[in-house]
C-alpha cells in the first residue's frame, strides 16, 4: 500500500550549496523528461539556465572565504603582539603624563577624563 502524499516528508536543503545542487539535479530531470516533464508549468525555462551561474558564483564566493580567513589569520599573528605594544605604550605615557593626560591625545590615543558613570538599575 503506498502512502499518502501528506504522510510524507520532503526535506529541503538549508545550505545554498546543496539547494543549489538539487536545482540542478531537478532542472536535468525536467529537462531530461521534455515536454512530458511535470514541472512545465513552472519557471524553469527562465531560472534553469541560471543554476550553473549561481554554482559558479558559489564556488567562487567559497574560495574568496578560504582566501579571506588565511589573510586574517595573518593579520591576527601580527595583531597581538601590536595590540600588547599599544597597551604597554598606554601605561607608560599615562605615566609620564600623569599630571597632563590629554597629552596622550597627540599620540593618536582618545582621553576621556569625565568620571565614569556607574550602571543603574532600571526598575
Amino acid at each position: 500500500m503506498k502512502k499518502a502524499i501528506n504522510s510524507v516528508r520532503v526535506v529541503l536543503p538549508e545550505n545554498p550549496k546543496d539547494m543549489l545542487d538539487l536545482a540542478a539535479v531537478i532542472y536535468e530531470k525536467h529537462l531530461t523528461a521534455g515536454a512530458q516533464s511535470s514541472l512545465s508549468s513552472l519557471n524553469w525555462a527562465d531560472l534553469g539556465p541560471k543554476i550553473p551561474e549561481a554554482i559558479k558564483f558559489h564556488n567562487e564566493a567559497e574560495e574568496l572565504r578560504k582566501q579571506m580567513e588565511k589573510l586574517y589569520e595573518q593579520r591576527n599573528q601580527i595583531l597581538e603582539p601590536v595590540d600588547d605594544l599599544v597597551k604597554q605604550s598606554r601605561d607608560l605615557l599615562k605615566v609620564v603624563y600623569r599630571s597632563e593626560p590629554r597629552k596622550m591625545g597627540d599620540y593618536g590615543f582618545v582621553v576621556n577624563d569625565t568620571p565614569a558613570t556607574g550602571k543603574t538599575d532600571k526598575a
